[in-house]
């Protein structure tokens, strides 16, 4: 498996900001979603933290935590029927207490911060990466194309740009997710 592991260093100040989030994401996707989640929280609530000036200095943490749960779900499918796990946006704010708008609004305003989309492997689940295709799709002399399918040397540089999650031609067959 790839190393995706993000930093969840927090500055001092903000520490009490962080946790009130991180305890409210935690106890969120125990109930409602899984532990790949959480983890995901935890790390983009700790990016929150670390941002300059931190936007966490203003808004409630239920706001913030789920701001940052429906940010991850637009990002890894959580509202579409056909994933698992699936939620309803509307039934996700309303599990914080949050209106379905005001959930949306900071969903988009992380997603901003963070050029976060669909497309983006920094944020995907980790137990997805080798199948969502959309992640693997680089541009090779001005041709689409799928990085799985290219030569090793290919998958390297893309790798080393950032392009793709990790080179698949060095997972041995017993790395599957």
């Amino acid at each position: 498996m790839p190393n995706t592991k993000r930093s969840q260093t927090v500055p001092d100040p903000k520490r009490l900001a962080y946790d009130a989030i991180a305890e409210r994401t935690d106890a969120f996707c125990a109930a409602h979603l899984n532990a790949e989640y959480a983890t995901l929280c935890r790390e983009l609530a700790a990016a929150l933290a670390r941002k300059r000036p931190s936007p966490l200095v203003s808004g409630t943490p239920e706001v913030w935590a789920c701001g940052i749960v429906y940010a991850l779900g637009n990002i890894n499918y959580l509202f579409d029927k056909s994933q698992t796990p699936y939620m309803r946006s509307g039934d996700l704010c309303a599990l914080f207490g949050v209106g379905k708008s005001t959930g949306a609004a900071k969903a988009k305003q992380i997603r901003d911060l963070f050029k976060l989309s669909p497309f983006d492997h920094h944020w995907c689940l980790p137990s997805r990466l080798a199948t969502r295709s959309t992640l693997w799709y680089i541009t090779v002399n001005g041709y689409i194309v799928d990085a799985r399918q290219m030569p090793r040397e290919v998958q390297a540089v893309a790798h080393e740009k950032g392009l793709i999650p990790y080179i698949p031609a060095d997972r041995q067959p017993d790395d599957e997710d």
